[in-house]
């Protein structure tokens, strides 16, 4: 895979694709510009070497059609506050005036598309709609990591269009680490998953089944796995057919020689809510009118010795309903662990980068990544289709 310091960019039309999926409040106002200013080494690299840029990116899900709520108009204007180049924003994605605006461009001026998913040709990867983004361009660069996990006409298809391909700075950065989870893990390897489903991470428990020594459990998939076991679980979310699958991956672990971990202790509650009454056990079943809600402190601790231990740590998905502050102490008593064991620590997905935040050590963590579906699919597949389109 070419990275984009090896290319010769001046003069050059370069197709940029980024993660400029920001989130906008009810005035079209960014709450958050962190993945706008992910890709900014790339970008002002590109434009202080001369390039010619026109940079795409989604923004929510308009499903294949314009949608004024989602467009990418707020994202150019902030990106033109944060870097010193000329930035243009497109009134479409592909067409006459496009193509005008394209051929304009001055070497150092950038032009921003519009949401790209504006069209259902995007998320189709449709060979025709990938030409006429790749019309008069030189070079293809992908920087977006968190949608390479998509085979979309911006991520994918383009690149069957444009002689020379490249990754950016993020998308290097992103790959680089997760190689350290994937091909070359300095043991132990400590991999910690929760959320709410068994079946959102079944290739990754499978794929990690093959690598880590250590795998921790917590969120609602805990409770589908102790419920497989014929242990009640009282009103807790359980994905009931996923049951027959949850044992195979248990005698799975025990023949791999992999400690799988389960709660030893939860936090309960009748109800899903702030301020209800929770109340924490060790036993099972539990009271048929109540739910876990979060991991109980005797798991964090037995958790936390376990990842004190580790030299590797990947690390996707809540412990609890972490949104709920009650039920937050679990997702936080682990990023604290993660911090403090001095291991290669890599974190993806929304709620787990939320909790080294919350938990005030974002900084002891080594890699944050930008694309927690993405960085999940790598560490399952050990690529993604916008990294093998790369490598063509």
């Amino acid at each position: 895979m070419n990275f984009v310091t090896d290319l010769d960019v001046k003069g050059q039309r370069v197709f940029l694709r980024v993660d400029f999926n920001v989130p906008l409040d009810d005035t079209g106002a960014i709450r958050d510009d962190n993945r706008i200013r992910a890709s900014l080494p790339t970008i002002n690299w590109l434009l202080e070497r001369g390039a010619r840029l026109i940079i795409a990116s989604h923004l929510g899900r308009p499903k294949g059609k314009p949608d004024p709520k989602m467009s990418l108009a707020p994202a150019a204007k902030r990106l033109a506050e944060l870097i010193p180049y000329q930035v243009a924003m497109a009134p479409d994605v592909i067409g006459d005036e496009v193509r005008r605006l394209k051929a304009g461009l001055g070497e150092g001026e950038a032009l921003v598309l519009e949401n790209v998913r504006f069209y259902k040709e995007e998320e189709k990867n449709d060979p025709a709609f990938a030409a006429q983004l790749a019309e008069g361009i030189d070079v293809f660069v992908n920087d977006a990591f968190g949608s390479s996990h998509r085979a979309h006409a911006s991520v994918v298809g383009i690149a069957d269009h444009v002689p020379v391909k490249a990754a950016g700075f993020l998308m290097k950065k992103e790959v680089g680490y997760l190689k350290k989870a994937v091909h070359t893990p300095v043991k132990p390897y400590i991999a910690i998953l929760g959320g709410a489903k068994v079946s959102d991470k079944i290739e990754i428990i499978e794929s990690l089944l093959g690598k880590a020594d250590h795998i921790l459990i917590g969120g609602a998939m805990a409770y589908t796995f102790l419920k497989a076991q014929g242990l009640g679980v009282g009103t807790s979310l359980v994905e009931d057919d996923q049951s027959e699958v949850a044992l195979v991956i248990l005698d799975k672990a025990r023949q791999n020689a992999v400690s799988f971990h389960l709660p030893q202790d939860h936090v309960l509650a009748k109800a899903a809510v702030a301020g209800t009454e929770t109340k924490i056990v060790e036993h099972l079943p539990f009271p048929e009118d109540m739910m876990g809600v979060d991991i109980g402190p005797k798991t964090v601790a037995a958790y936390a010795k376990v990842i004190a231990t580790a030299k590797t740590i990947f690390w996707n998905g809540p412990m609890g309903i972490f949104e709920i502050e009650e039920f937050a102490k679990g997702t936080i008593g682990i990023a604290q662990a993660v911090a403090a064991s001095g291991a290669v620590s890599i974190v993806g997905g929304g709620d787990s980068v939320a909790a080294v935040k919350k938990a005030g050590v974002k900084d002891k963590i080594s890699h944050i990544s930008t694309g927690g579906g993405a960085s999940l699919e790598y560490v399952a597949y050990e690529t993604l289709p916008g990294i093998t389109a790369l490598e063509k």
